[in-house]
């Protein structure tokens, strides 16, 4: 483990699995949802893991891609689908650190999980009572691939909370938790005690505010789509940045535009990336 600190901000860190975040906490007190009691297992329990090279559920593990079928592994438990890309599922490799900084790599080498090459990097830091992080993904394939990044913060939902932010539409589910259309909306401002929600949202203008009588927290992306995810009585709040639609992929080979969607095509060589900034204040 790796332990951060800034300030009232620290946070810690476990690269081999998947890049996460474990906590992050400020004066004690958590932001995002603190480890189990026993310690982590898996990136699935973290307070936060990047999202790549595609972000949120591939229906059915199944990718379609310029007229060739590829069967994936499903990656989570007795999920139907392909969950949250791959990163979060493998080691990452520290490359350097400080007391408030470090940045961890992944490469990717075609295999049943996904069948392009690819490398990735992500760094993390803590600066001016903020959570600083970036990722960045590199197509090393030979042939164009598509490609998605994005993060999953799991917060610590107290009583009194309430998310507020502003979009233009939202994806509803269909019975397979796949996006089935798309609805006008105008985003969330609500308190989050009895929220149920399990969507996309678009036109997001990149800024979320999470308020509770504990702390006030501030998420800015430099993306335009955010997932929600709870329920009513959990304890946990997931508010995740993506660059894509739910299952994008399989939208556009069903013919839609990607670019709607946000679905990117990365060329041989060619590299995208994304960054998320959480500020805190109590």
């Amino acid at each position: 483990m790796i332990h951060l600190q800034s300030g009232s901000l620290s946070c810690d860190l476990e690269p081999r699995l998947g890049g996460c975040i474990a906590g992050l906490w400020c004066g004690g007190v958590p932001v995002l949802r603190p480890p189990p009691a026993a310690g982590l297992s898996s990136a699935r329990d973290a307070a936060c893991y990047p999202m790549v090279p595609l972000a949120n559920r591939l229906a059915h593990a199944s990718l379609q891609w310029q007229g060739t079928l590829y069967p994936l592994v499903r990656n989570e438990g007795t999920e139907a689908h392909a969950v949250h890309g791959i990163g979060w599922h493998r080691p990452w490799e520290l490359l350097d650190s400080d007391e408030g900084f470090a940045m961890l790599s992944y490469e990717h080498r075609p295999d049943a999980f996904w069948p392009f090459a690819f490398d990735c990097s992500q760094t993390i830091r803590l600066r001016d009572a903020a959570l600083e992080l970036t990722l960045s993904l590199t197509n090393q394939s030979s042939a164009s691939a598509p490609a998605g990044l994005g993060w999953h913060p799991v917060f610590a939902k107290r009583a009194g909370a309430r998310l507020a932010f502003a979009a233009t539409g939202r994806w509803e589910r269909a019975a397979d938790a796949q996006p089935s259309h798309r609805v006008p909306s105008p985003g969330v401002d609500a308190a989050c005690a009895s929220m149920a929600l399990d969507h996309c949202f678009d036109g997001w203008d990149g800024v979320a505010r999470l308020r509770d009588p504990v702390l006030a927290i501030k998420l800015s992306a430099n993306l335009s789509r955010l997932v929600v995810f709870t329920r009513p009585g959990s304890d946990s709040l997931a508010v995740e940045p993506v660059s894509h639609v739910h299952d994008a992929v399989a939208l556009v080979a069903a013919g839609a535009e990607p670019a709607p969607l946000g679905l990117v095509t990365l060329a041989p060589g060619e590299s995208m990336s994304a960054r998320m900034t959480l500020e805190v204040q109590t």
